[in-house]
């Protein structure tokens, strides 16, 4: 019997739908099994066109043939001449030894692999591979038979992204090339080994930054072949510090070690003439902090394909660390009562936040105040690749007018208008800096920009800020992007004294020009001493570059033309403190020192008042307030001054922060005298001591010890341990500890990181806050200590 041998064409569906079969076909099968089956090839058509437009509009079927593989398309060599000859048919485990498929891909992923050594990425806590962008990578692919380039083609697609497009480079098809050029997507087989090839790839300097699904398309002379999408095989892709041509290329390798890949920190809180320092786990490489962050990307909603410009990527997570307008990583507190959450200041580092929040699938963590978004934020920089610190700024203006001066309202008898003075100056205020290129500002604005995470003020419509150029802020050309004018008047606005005229206008009586933005400070590259970069932010006090600075500024403010010159002064004021200052528990003594600089007797009125403030400069309560005459010779005059622990011991707050201000008018001249002087309570640290030796595995101990310095009982303390590759982070409650008592808890754990580990510990209770410690512990290999 006659038989007729079906075109290659007749099976371009092979692989796709099982009901499809080649071989021999009866030329007498009955009229409607060929109508079925011309529907069958229609139907496959119109599949085989669908599934190329839009793979996820016909995802392919389970069939058990390719399990790996989808067929695409098969040329047709054997196209039908019209003669009835026969022709040997070609069955479907041959045709499926023609396709050049992939059977595995081997990224050599391992964190002592090649790859990730050179990529700087072998110290996260994960299997993922993880690569930085503009730099090579190889990877292996073993195919079902071997390759001819000759004959055959073979291409990488990469998509990132909800929904990924080429136009918008988050759809990425890497091709096959002779030899590498380097500025571009591209591979090149650099190694063959019977069925397997190695590929070396390169990737864009600029290229979109977040997580990539991977699969190798081949083509040949029998079909086309897109391999299955493995999620074990997805690449992470990070900015690259280390590359020349990426936007943040930071050109130190010291820098690089500190500002990317150290993972522990110090911060800086208190006042200008009390530092205190707490160090702060980032944990950028901590098991899941990499798809955490990545997830804080993904829950911003905007589309991947602004993620490859590190200036839209930054404005994204200062908007998204906090949470007034986005619902973001953390929820700001400052009113003292943190029961429904965790105290801002029980928090010692990042891990622990970021976990919550992509556990509880995106619901703010309660509660963090400018430290912890600020820690969380530089986490977040450093675990993407942008090089990233933490900043301190003592006496940091909050200007919400943008007149960029910090405005004091008084009445007619030099007593605030506390309505109106909606202006402060915080104690102190963190921020954080990145490193980048600035392409969108004009040249020399490069390099350390600040940005901030603290709901204070929007921009363009959500509470974020920046990147400020620091250079921009320096000069006082606060009319470049982002966000200049406010971190300007941050660090370098002038202090302005209004009094209400009999009229309801009001009159300028007084500016200080050297009230705001001292010691700026961030931990030093390869140490844990302090790093001032005042000098960075704005011109020496004073000098005449920072008053051309502030007067470049002032003239873009709401106020430019209350800008006053200055006046001729002969008195002034000034508030000394002795040594560290006064502690918790005691008494705070200060001395007031006024001056007369004039030849002749001058009287001062002066009223001074104390009061407890929050640390963003919000005033609480007062404390005191007293007033006195005083006669002064042309020398200076020391008056002391001092508050009880009595008059302040039930009105303080978080950070103990206090505020003397004092106005004064001298009788003879009608001199104005203003100042306000903030300190605080110093509290003690607890101390930590490593008991038995450190081994990976192995238990050891540590002893916590504490003594109270208040003249009362603490209740219900809570100790919280925690340490990157010692023990993750816990609480503890103690219970009451009495006045004056000194008491001690041992921690038992195992380390799982070798190294020089930190071991953090803080203490909170309703009495007393910001008491905390950290021992540093060096953990033996368990081989090395065998």
């Amino acid at each position: 019997m006659p038989v007729e041998t079906r075109s290659i064409r007749d099976r371009s569906a092979v692989g796709r739908f099982p009901s499809v079969t080649l071989g021999f076909g009866d030329d007498t099968e009955d009229e409607n099994e060929k109508t079925e089956e011309d529907d069958v090839k229609k139907e496959n058509a119109c599949c085989r066109w669908l599934r190329k437009v839009c793979p996820c509009c016909c995802p392919q079927p389970n069939d058990s043939d390719l399990t790996d593989t989808v067929v695409t398309g098969i040329d047709d060599p054997d196209k039908d001449d019209g003669t009835n000859d026969e022709k040997p048919g070609t069955g479907d485990n041959e045709l499926d030894e023609l396709l050049l498929k992939v059977q595995s891909i081997d990224l050599m992923k391992s964190k002592s692999g090649v790859n990730r050594m050179e990529h700087h990425t072998n110290l996260y806590q994960s299997d993922n591979f993880i690569i930085r962008r503009g730099q090579n990578f190889q990877m292996w692919i073993t195919l079902s038979r071997p390759f001819d380039p000759s004959t055959d083609e073979l291409h990488l697609d990469l998509k990132t992204g909800s929904l990924p497009a080429v136009s918008k480079g988050t759809h990425v098809i890497v091709p096959l090339v002779q030899e590498l050029q380097g500025d571009r997507w591209e591979a090149a087989v650099v190694k063959q080994d019977d069925k397997r090839i190695k590929l070396s790839v390169n990737s864009l300097p600029t290229a979109v930054i977040g997580r990539y699904q991977l699969t190798v398309e081949t083509n040949g002379a029998n079909g086309q072949v897109v391999s299955t999408h493995d999620p074990a095989n997805d690449i992470y892709m990070l900015f690259n510090p280390w590359c020349e041509d990426d936007s943040v290329f930071m050109d130190s390798e010291e820098e690089r070690q500190e500002y990317v890949l150290n993972d522990i920190g110090r911060i800086y809180y208190g006042t200008q003439d009390q530092i205190g320092v707490r160090t702060w786990n980032y944990g950028q490489f901590d098991d899941g902090i990499l798809a955490a962050c990545l997830f804080v990307l993904e829950k911003s909603g905007t589309p991947a394909s602004g993620w490859g410009d590190p200036v839209s990527v930054v404005r994204i997570i200062s908007a998204m660390i906090n949470s007034p307008d986005d619902r973001g990583v953390l929820e700001g507190n400052w009113s003292g009562d943190y029961s429904l959450g965790t105290a801002p200041t029980m928090w010692s580092g990042s891990v622990e936040i970021l976990n919550e929040y992509q556990k509880n699938n995106g619901t703010p963590v309660k509660y963090g105040q400018c430290w912890v978004f600020a820690g969380v934020f530089t986490s977040v920089l450093r675990c993407l690749g942008i090089p990233g610190r933490t900043v301190t700024n003592f006496s940091s203006a909050h200007d919400t007018d943008v007149s960029l001066t910090t405005d004091v309202y008084l009445d007619e008898n030099l007593e605030p208008i506390e309505h109106l003075n909606a202006d402060s100056i915080w104690n102190f205020h963190v921020w954080s800096d990145c490193w980048m290129a600035r392409p969108d500002l004009p040249p020399g604005n490069g390099g350390w920009q600040a940005v901030d995470a603290t709901p204070q003020e929007t921009s363009q419509g959500s509470f974020r800020c920046g990147p400020a150029s620091l250079t921009a802020v320096r000069n006082g050309q606060v009319f470049l992007k982002h966000d200049c004018p406010f971190v300007f008047a941050e660090v370098n606005s002038d202090k302005i004294y209004w009094q209400r005229n009999v009229d309801g206008t009001f009159s300028q009586i007084y500016s200080e020009k050297k009230v705001v933005g001292h010691l700026i400070s961030t931990k030093a590259v390869g140490s844990d001493e302090r790093n001032d970069i005042t000098h960075l932010y704005k011109h020496p006090e004073g000098s005449a570059e920072e008053r051309i600075a502030v007067e470049t500024a002032c003239s873009y403010g709401s106020k430019a033309e209350a800008y006053s010159s200055p006046t001729a002064e002969d008195i002034s004021v000034e508030v000394l403190m002795d040594g560290e200052g006064p502690q918790m528990g005691g008494d705070a003594e200060l001395t007031i020192v006024l001056r007369n600089s004039s030849s002749e007797k001058r009287n001062v009125t002066l009223h001074s008042r104390v009061s407890v403030m929050y640390y963003t400069g919000v005033h609480k309560s007062m404390v005191r307030k007293d007033e006195t005459d005083n006669i002064l010779c042309p020398m200076s005059k020391n008056r002391p001054w001092f508050a009880g622990y009595k008059d302040y011991k039930n009105q303080l707050i978080d950070q103990a922060a206090l505020m003397l201000t004092l106005l004064g008018r001298v009788k003879e001249t009608q001199q104005v005298l203003a100042t306000q002087f903030s300190f605080r309570l110093r509290t003690p640290n607890l101390i930590i001591k490593p008991i038995g030796k450190a081994v990976v595995g192995e238990k050891m101990a540590v002893e916590i010890s504490f003594t109270n310095p208040l003249p009362q009982v603490l209740k219900a303390v809570v100790f919280h341990v925690e340490g990157l590759g010692l023990l993750p982070a816990r609480k503890i409650s103690y219970g009451d500890i009495g006045s004056h008592a000194s008491v001690s808890l041992t921690e038992h754990f195992v380390p799982t990181l070798p190294g020089l580990r930190k071991l953090l510990a803080s203490l909170d209770c309703k009495q007393l806050t910001q008491v905390h410690g950290v021992s540093n512990i060096n953990v033996e290999d368990k081989s090395n200590a065998a």
